[in-house]
């Protein structure tokens, strides 16, 4: 029995991964370093963990940061969603050096 794709049922949502890069040494928010769907996404998630990034999901935020290119700042708006992810990564990452 063969399968066939089905239109009415709508498209399956791709995952989505996006990489935000801060310097809390300098006065700039965070910049968009990549964002992506499907295989970009993963590819994202792959060298974060490759290089030991920690990594938060929030599909409302992916979505957010998807609509800006690469190199953009963070719009305002984003500010406290994004504020709240920084804290969580830094605590992470200061845990994982005391250990």
């Amino acid at each position: 029995m063969s399968k066939f794709f089905d239109f009415r049922k709508g498209e399956k949502t791709r995952p989505a991964a996006a990489a935000l890069h801060y310097d809390p040494l300098k006065a700039e928010p965070p910049e968009v370093l990549a964002v992506g769907r499907g295989l970009m996404a993963d590819e994202i998630v792959r060298v974060a963990k490759l290089h030991g990034i920690p990594m938060h999901e929030d599909p409302g935020l992916v979505e957010a940061l998807s609509r800006l290119d690469v190199s953009d700042h963070i719009p305002r708006e984003l500010y406290a969603v994004v504020a709240e992810i920084l804290a969580y990564v830094f605590r992470v990452d200061t845990e994982t050096r005391a250990s």
